[in-house]
């Protein structure tokens, strides 16, 4: 299968404020892009509120964003990951690799690059 273009991005390291945890995962989506990966998986926790944490809120937010979009093909959260993961499979196979991980992880998101 060759190397493996998938790379994980973690956003809670450190304990990040949102704002903190948003430029992390810009910076790193576009060095990550440019080093030819073909997907990333953000890993930014689901927060103990039970309804999702900010980062993880902030972070679906700001790949809708139109300057995310130049960047971005697709996005899943972990707990959708069954709906679309033919889609994402096809476009990026190795992440079969994670696949045990991203399936119905809420606290996870499976970014693919254009």
């Amino acid at each position: 299968m060759g190397a493996i273009k998938v790379k994980e991005i973690n956003l809670e390291y450190g304990n990040p404020t949102v704002d903190q945890a948003l430029v992390r995962m810009v910076n790193q989506l576009s060095t990550a892009k440019g080093a030819g990966y073909r997907g990333v998986i953000l890993i930014h926790g689901y927060g103990s509120s039970g309804t999702g944490g900010a980062i993880k809120i902030a972070v679906s937010k700001k790949l809708t964003e139109p300057m995310m979009q130049g960047m971005i093909r697709d996005f899943i959260p972990g707990e959708k990951w069954s709906d679309q993961k033919k889609i994402f499979l096809n476009q990026c196979p190795q992440l079969r690799e994670y696949e045990d991980r991203i399936h119905g992880n809420p606290g996870i998101t499976v970014v693919l690059f254009k």
